[in-house]
């Protein structure tokens, strides 16, 4: 079965390869791998006791912050090594201060996690959610190097658990110290299997979210959008689509008494001028181009990466983008500041999107009507606001600490044995 996996591995990087001709991500993640070793052989870590802690893309990384960061600073004589699979991820954090050493991880052949494993020669690994790099692993359980997975959701339709699963369920028994999941149904179905080594921790996206809160500074640009539209409610729509956006504006050209601060997922010309058509290029302005600015615009378009999370604080009620697509995107960054939530029917994937309906802090919808009614009431309603709001808040607080919960696991099982 390795045979057969690494073969698959090996296909998947040659067609990156022949990719990378034409596409930029492709051609960043091949230069990446070509320059991981020779980057690495005289890098700050594998020489020291190091910290190794892997994310696939922005994403994870995000979620495996709060479990960094707390570890460094319990641990400040470690080494960090950080690796991602993702282009997202490694172009936004390769200068990451926290971490002495950035790369992307090399494709998951036995040759090259040989010779990752034995020069970066981690004394303990993290991988956030759902990574799974199976020669990887294997080389870590042959040098006993104690290896942690958090953040994990599993469920019963996942390759593991099919009959041709076995070979990849076993890595998780044998080559993992410790797994740490979201919910009880992840526990009971792994302990079904024979996988004792787990516990609910959570999910670290809690701590990062609120850690972002507690350090938002303002934003002059949205400020000063806003002093234009003094009086309106704000909507806030963050990672948007095309199919969010249609419906967004449809909501906008009804209800004149709203500002719309837009944050698309993509930002790239083509669809910043589309935007543009169909709001109105006279009622929009670009964040970049704030200076420019008319009092008759009122659409500001997000044309920067990276402010997203902290400009929630503005909002009144926040849109989630993804949602009639593959998949809403982070609702928590929202929910947060005490921001009510809508989003698409896409959703259902994801625990904190389930939670915070159920609890009466976020709505989904799949026609107009639907996004109408679940705004206006938000937007109109003082008392259903406020409602809705401190479910938010109060969600938050509930599911605090999962950082400190991995720590503590660590501290038995590895520094205080």
């Amino acid at each position: 079965m390795r045979f057969i996996y690494t073969f698959g591995i090996q296909c998947y990087a040659a067609g990156v390869k022949v990719a990378a001709l034409w596409n930029p991500k492709a051609k960043q993640m091949v230069e990446g791998w070509s320059n991981t070793f020779g980057r690495l052989s005289i890098a700050p870590v594998g020489k020291n006791k190091t910290a190794w802690f892997h994310a696939s893309s922005l994403g994870e990384f995000e979620q495996a912050r709060p479990v960094l960061e707390r570890f460094k600073k319990e641990h400040p004589d470690y080494k960090v090594c950080v690796t991602f699979f993702s282009p997202s991820g490694y172009e936004v954090r390769k200068d990451y201060p926290e971490a002495d050493f950035v790369c992307y991880l090399p494709m998951d052949t036995m040759k090259n996690a040989r010779r990752f494993v034995s020069l970066l020669h981690p004394s303990v690994v993290f991988f956030a959610k759902y990574d799974f790099w199976f020669n990887y692993l294997t080389q870590l359980k042959q040098r006993e190097v104690p290896t942690y997975i958090f953040s994990s959701i599993f469920r019963k339709n996942q390759y593991f658990f099919k009959w041709y699963g076995k070979w990849y369920l076993n890595h998780l028994k044998e080559c993992f110290t410790h797994i740490f999941v979201q919910n009880e149904e992840s526990v009971q179905l792994l302990k079904n299997h024979g996988i004792t080594h787990v516990s609910i921790a959570g999910d670290t996206r809690f701590d990062r979210v609120h850690a972002i809160a507690q350090d938002a500074k303002r934003n002059e640009v949205v400020e000063r959008f806003l002093q234009h539209h003094e009086g309106k409610k704000v909507l806030l729509a963050g990672s948007s689509w095309e199919p969010d956006e249609t419906y967004l504006h449809d909501y906008w050209k009804s209800h004149p008494d709203t500002a719309l601060v837009l944050a698309p997922h993509v930002i790239d010309e083509d669809h910043l001028k589309g935007i543009e058509a169909l709001f109105g290029i006279d009622n929009c302005v670009r964040y970049s181009k704030i200076d420019t600015m008319n009092n008759g615009a009122s659409v500001l378009i997000v044309d920067n990466i990276g402010l997203l999370s902290s400009m929630y604080r503005y909002a009144d009620v926040a849109y989630i983008g993804g949602g009639f697509g593959k998949g809403i995107h982070n609702i928590l960054e929202a929910v947060t500041f005490g921001k009510p939530v809508v989003f698409g029917p896409n959703y259902h994937k994801f625990k904190e999107a389930c939670d915070i309906i159920a609890l009466g802090g976020g709505q989904s919808y799949q026609r107009y009507d639907e996004l109408e009614t679940a705004l206006d009431a938000w937007l109109t309603d003082e008392a259903s606001y406020q409602k809705a709001s401190n479910v938010c808040l109060q969600y938050l607080a509930d599911n605090l600490g999962s950082a400190e919960l991995i720590l503590g696991q660590l501290d038995k099982q590895i520094f205080l044995c």
